[in-house]
């Protein structure tokens, strides 16, 4: 019977007892091929001797008979590696970081809400058909605090300056749903409940004449009409409310409303104010510059064209050639003086130059005398 058998190069196939090949195997007389000497460590080497730990060195641990410390035996000839061991995961998972994540967005919300921009919803129909009521609009908080003022015919947003939208019962949506307003409020994602904030236009600003006769005549400021081309088809300039003269306080605005017949402006609160129905600047909150809900109704918020027109800043306009005026009157009366005192001194120079030529002939005159 065959032992072993492997494919070659038409070499004839060994059986046992065949001598005088290379290579093969020396057998004993029993047919048992004799152990080869394997080729291993020198000795005092072998892997599997060790010498007895010392007991006097501490930094030696005590071995096993087969001198692996921790009392396990090494793995045979064949066996697999030990697995490697694995270490314990330090990320965070997504419901840890959830919380975390949330603080960041309403840290930076609340920050965008303090200095950038806030939202504001449109509670009422007095800025018809610009601003429709529900929209909301972005506020620009953030050119205020550079000193930038508000101009005519922009949007603005800013504090009842006392009495113009009355005693409003606040809307009782219950704790959790008034705790939730006070929380999105707080960060600037939903109006805030206990704030009273009006948004209507300016029609004219510290410094300028505004007036409107009525029977559908326009509003006109410093002396020239506005069109106005945004205000509620169907509404007048102000027939339901004619006013004026009014002269408008540094510091303060003229406001009303581009839905004039449905609009509380600043011609119903002029009656009993010394101010005239005017708006503090510094009760404005910012500039409304777009509407960014519902998103069919995305737009920006512009300055109309009339306010534009040449001479609407007459009284401004006035303030730098007066300054030139003052700057140049000091100028023209040094000149002049400069030129009298010219004047002055020429005059002296050319009587001296007549009483030197005086002299000059008086000298000649005795000179000729003495010769003669």
């Amino acid at each position: 019977m065959a032992v072993g058998a492997r494919s070659g190069h038409g070499e004839p196939e060994r059986r046992p007892g065949d001598e005088g090949h290379p290579g093969e195997t020396p057998r004993n007389p029993g047919g048992r091929p004799e152990p080869r000497a394997e080729a291993g460590p020198p000795a005092g080497d072998d892997p599997g001797v060790r010498p007895p730990a010392d007991p006097g060195n501490p930094d030696e641990a005590p071995r096993t008979d087969a001198g692996r410390s921790d009392g396990r035996q090494p793995p045979g000839p064949g066996a697999d590696p030990e697995p490697a061991r694995r270490e314990p995961s330090r990320s965070r998972s997504f419901w840890k970081e959830l919380p975390l994540l949330i603080g960041i967005a309403l840290l930076l919300a609340l920050v965008i809400k303090t200095f950038l921009v806030q939202a504001f919803s449109i509670p009422s129909d007095s800025m018809q058909n610009t601003l429709q009521r529900g929209d909301r609009v972005l506020v620009d908080k953030l050119t205020p605090w550079f000193g930038s003022k508000p101009e005519r015919g922009e949007v603005v947003v800013f504090h009842d300056p006392g009495g113009w939208l009355g005693e409003t019962p606040a809307a009782n949506n219950g704790p959790i749903g008034g705790g939730i307003q006070k929380v999105l409020s707080f960060v600037g994602l939903m109006p805030s409940a206990e704030e009273k904030d009006l948004i209507k236009r300016v029609i004219a600003t510290g410094g300028d004449t505004v007036e409107c006769k009525g029977d559908n005549q326009p509003v006109v400021v410093n002396g020239k009409p506005l069109d106005e081309p945004y205000i509620y088809p169907g509404n007048t300039p102000c027939s339901d409310k004619p006013f004026g003269p009014v002269k408008v306080p540094e510091g303060r605005i003229w406001v009303m409303g581009d839905h004039r017949q449905d609009s509380l402006d600043s011609r119903w609160h002029m009656e009993g104010d010394k101010f005239q129905g005017t708006v503090p600047e510094d009760d404005v909150v910012g500039r409304a510059v777009a509407v960014a809900w519902p998103l069919n109704r995305l737009d920006f918020l512009s300055v109309p064209k009339t306010f534009d027109q040449p001479g609407l800043n007459a009284a401004g306009a006035a303030v730098p050639p007066a300054l030139g005026l003052a700057g140049a009157l000091p100028v023209v009366l040094w000149r002049r003086r400069r030129i009298a005192r010219a004047a002055e001194a020429g005059e002296t120079v050319r009587a001296a130059a007549a009483g030197e030529r005086v002299v000059r002939a008086g000298t000649r005159g005795i000179r000729a005398g003495r010769r003669g």
